[in-house]
């Protein structure tokens, strides 16, 4: 058995590399979304995602990648991109880990494999693979280990679920576009976009001024948030999800549960329990699964790349 190629041909190495710190990162970001339980929400999703904007105009413009205008249907999977996987996903969030933990919400980025090993092949035009599909239901279980036999509430389970929904949204509307805007193009779009909604809603639900009750902590969280999980983790995800498909590149969410049990250990929670290491072996069991193959990838598993999906070098 050996590791598969990315759909590009090339090896698998860097496309690994970037999923699994991309989805360390969002797991990161769970515990740190914890700071912002008693924040204005919505403005300072918005302040954060104006940052992430601004900073990823700049890489295009350092990089000399360009951004192309959206046309036609692609403004709706890029609106819905914003909507779910970023406005909806935050608020999940954020909710959540009031009412449960970091952990316990991570479980939810944990379960998204299944969906993705199924629904993304359907949306690139190709049959579900039955290795991925296995190898998602073992990732699966090893995020659902992590996170020690769930000890969410009704409330945080119902949080987790909506979190489930719009981290699968957020992979699933990209695929329509990643091929013509590539992850650049996706994820600033999809963030500016995301500022007009949080714009407004904020000011509808927490008033213009809501910005000066940000305090020390919320400025940090978000501009955490800000560098390292929008400008950074979305380029690295959506990079790994052209690169590997969907379906392959979903498994990488079962690494999110752990960034956020270790993470939220960091930060004063308790320490992670035996569940979390045979959690993380269950977890590596799936991605050998899910990554390799026989041969170089099954004609399913394989496609062609786009230029413009490319991260700069």
């Amino acid at each position: 058995m050996v590791l598969s190629k990315a759909k590009s041909g090339r090896p698998l190495g860097r496309s690994v590399v970037s999923g699994t710190f991309a989805m360390a990162i969002v797991g990161s970001s769970v515990a740190v979304s914890g700071l912002l339980v008693k924040a204005p929400l919505f403005a300072v999703q918005a302040v954060r995602y104006s940052i992430a904007a601004l900073l990823l105009f700049v890489i295009a413009k350092l990089t000399g990648l360009p951004i192309a205008r959206p046309r036609g249907r692609e403004w709706f999977w890029l609106t819905g991109i914003a909507t779910t996987g970023l406005v909806f996903f935050n608020l999940a969030v954020v909710r959540g880990v009031s009412q449960a933990g970091p952990a316990e919400i991570a479980v939810a980025v944990s379960c998204v494999p299944v969906a993705l090993g199924v629904v993304g092949p359907l949306l690139e035009r190709k049959a579900p693979s039955t290795r991925v599909v296995l190898a998602a239901i073992i990732v699966t279980i090893g995020g659902v280990v992590v996170e020690d036999a769930g000890r969410a509430g009704v409330d945080g389970i119902l949080w987790a679920v909506l979190a489930l929904f719009c981290e699968a949204a957020f992979t699933l509307l990209a695929i329509p576009v990643l091929h013509k805007h590539g992850a650049l193009g996706v994820s600033f779009h999809s963030v500016w976009i995301a500022v007009l909604e949080l714009a407004a809603i904020s000011l509808v639900t927490e008033g213009p001024g809501s910005i000066t009750r940000f305090s020390e902590a919320d400025w940090l969280a978000l501009v955490y948030l800000a560098f390292m999980v929008t400008a950074v983790a979305f380029l690295l995800w959506y990079f790994t999800v052209n690169e590997l498909g969907a379906a392959r590149a979903g498994l990488f969410t079962g690494v999110a549960p752990i960034s956020a049990a270790f993470v939220g250990f960091a930060m004063g929670k308790k320490i992670p329990s035996v569940f979390v290491w045979v959690g993380m072996i269950v977890i590596l069991v799936g991605l050998t699964v899910g990554l390799s193959s026989s041969r170089n990838g099954t004609d399913s598993e394989r496609g062609t790349s786009n230029a413009l999906g490319e991260l700069p070098t």
